[in-house]
């Protein structure tokens, strides 16, 4: 399996975000990304996917959706919609017929930043997932950068130091974010995907004589990312990767890292069987016993966690290994510690042990 990073949620001046799709790709090759998926507020884009080269390097540029209802007052219900064929905006309003439209046009659906706080200082209110009975949804985002920038700067001076130095900030999902996740998997018929996203704006932030651009693209591109493993290296011909691309992230054939610290490049997460060796997002049985491995990039903390709760830990280490014949639902969590702090690293998707 080959490994590619791509960063997604991101905003242009098409919405909210102050860059255009060629300053999105210039930042994406700086950061060394394979590909960065745009998703405007209740706007399809259209023209502006395919390959951006400089030199030796490229990017692929994908346009999906964030699509919410803005008749409401506060937006909420943020659905991200990745390979859609046409406007689904007009279907805001209500987020199962959103859902249902996506996948019938077979496009994958996320539920962006499920739960979030207001930041007052800055006058955000809070964009959190509110209607719980829908269903068919790809996945969740479990991790929203700017979205855990509103929950850890409370304060001018947090924000400031947070603005000018992001390592300080990130310290991993929200707890929340992640025992909801748990909870929807273990409530859930389906899998359920999870992806971190940017939430890029490259905001302009004016207070007194201060004027700063909040997280730039490049930035954005540096931290919070998805590392999708797909069959063969990308061949180069826009189209077909965009397929690619997709059915890696309808699988759950991906984890969420944060980068800023240390490449995650590398990490692998696997059971074997004598049915074969698979990876997140598959689901396996355990009639003969299974062996899950976890696999890091440097030696660090790592947790192995079944149905929402740790069941083995290893500080300092580079591998985990687990046996057993325990069906459930198994994945791995990474930490990492950087600038005075232990930091959520890598986050995987799940394996299904049936």
């Amino acid at each position: 399996m080959e490994e590619i990073v791509i960063a997604m949620h991101m905003h242009t001046v098409y919405s909210d975000g102050h860059g255009t799709h060629a300053d999105l790709a210039e930042a994406a090759l700086k950061a060394g990304l394979d590909a960065i998926l745009v998703t405007d507020h209740n706007i399809w884009v259209q023209d502006v996917e395919g390959y951006v080269q400089k030199g030796k390097h490229r990017v692929l540029v994908l346009v999906g959706e964030e699509v919410h209802d803005q008749t409401l007052e506060v937006g909420k219900n943020h659905l991200l919609i990745l390979g859609n064929t046409r406007e689904l905006a007009r279907y805001a309003a209500d987020p199962q017929k959103l859902v249902d439209q996506a996948t019938a046009a077979d496009a994958l659906t996320f539920i962006a930043h499920p739960i979030e706080d207001t930041l007052p200082a800055f006058g955000e209110a809070a964009y959190n997932w509110e209607d719980w009975q829908v269903t068919g949804y790809t996945g969740i985002e479990l991790w929203n950068h700017l979205s855990e920038f509103k929950t850890r700067s409370k304060t001018y001076p947090k924000a400031a130091l947070h603005a000018l130095v992001p390592g300080f900030m990130s310290l991993g999902p929200l707890p929340q974010t992640l025992s909801l996740w748990d909870e929807l998997l273990q409530k859930s018929k389906q899998s359920v995907v999870a992806i971190g996203g940017a939430d890029a704006h490259a905001l302009k932030i004016k207070q007194g004589p201060i004027h700063l651009v909040l997280y730039p693209y490049e930035l954005h591109f540096r931290a919070i990312t998805n590392h999708l493993f797909i069959p063969k290296p990308l061949s180069g011909n826009w189209m077909e990767d965009k397929r690619t691309i997709y059915e890696a992230l309808r699988k759950g054939h991906s984890f969420v890292a944060y980068d800023l610290p240390h490449s995650t490049r590398g990490f692998r997460f696997t059971v074997n069987c004598n049915e074969g060796t698979f990876l997140m997002g598959d689901r396996v049985r355990v009639d003969s016993g299974i062996t899950f491995q976890v696999r890091l990039p440097m030696r660090t903390h790592v947790r192995l966690i079944k149905d929402g709760k740790v069941i083995k830990e290893h500080w300092d280490r580079e591998v985990l290994t687990h046996i057993t014949k325990e069906p459930g639902i198994y994945r791995a969590e990474v930490y990492i510690d950087y600038l005075g702090r232990h930091r959520g690293w890598i986050f995987s998707n799940p394996i299904y042990a049936l």
